[in-house]
């Protein structure tokens, strides 16, 4: 796993971001408890993105997309699962919109014929790049968990491959 998160997953994390961030909100009942959920999820697809990208390929779906929402399913109820106390969530109507339209000025008609002066955003780059670097750290201690218990396995067959004083 590279240290750095791939273009294609700063992609997806661009395109998934704001939906996540609402389907957590949504789930947990607030902002407060969606950002300790939202992070944990995406560093989740980081750490299997190499697989998911090429699962996705395979199947010619969007493998990343499910497992995202796997994901936070499973981290909610999780989440929910380690609160103290009970979690009730209640879905509430938006108000209505009550304010008439304005009219446009000549400016506001003009702006859909000019070039976009839109920025990048970059919250979505940022989110890639942590949970990423999270992703990476879990890979690296996972490849030191399997490199020592290789080792501890090799020593003990070696030990016991050898022959015994009678």
């Amino acid at each position: 796993m590279a240290d750095e998160p791939p273009d294609d997953f700063v992609e997806f994390v661009t395109a998934h971001l704001a939906g996540l961030q609402r389907e957590a909100v949504r789930l947990t009942g607030g902002s407060e408890q969606a950002d300790e959920i939202y992070p944990a999820v995406l560093s989740d697809v980081a750490g299997h993105w190499r697989r998911l990208r090429w699962l996705g390929r395979w199947q010619r779906r969007d493998a990343a997309a499910e497992f995202l929402n796997r994901r936070l399913a499973t981290r909610t109820k999780q989440w929910r699962e380690d609160q103290i106390y009970e979690v009730d969530v209640r879905l509430l109507r938006p108000p209505p919109a009550s304010h008439a339209a304005l009219p446009a000025s000549y400016a506001l008609r003009k702006a859909a014929l000019l070039p976009s002066t839109e920025r990048v955003q970059i919250r979505p780059v940022a989110e890639a790049a942590i949970a990423w670097a999270h992703a990476w750290r879990r890979a690296s201690w996972h490849r030191v968990a399997r490199v020592a218990t290789t080792v501890c396995l090799i020593l003990i067959a070696f030990l016991q491959a050898l022959p015994t004083a009678s």
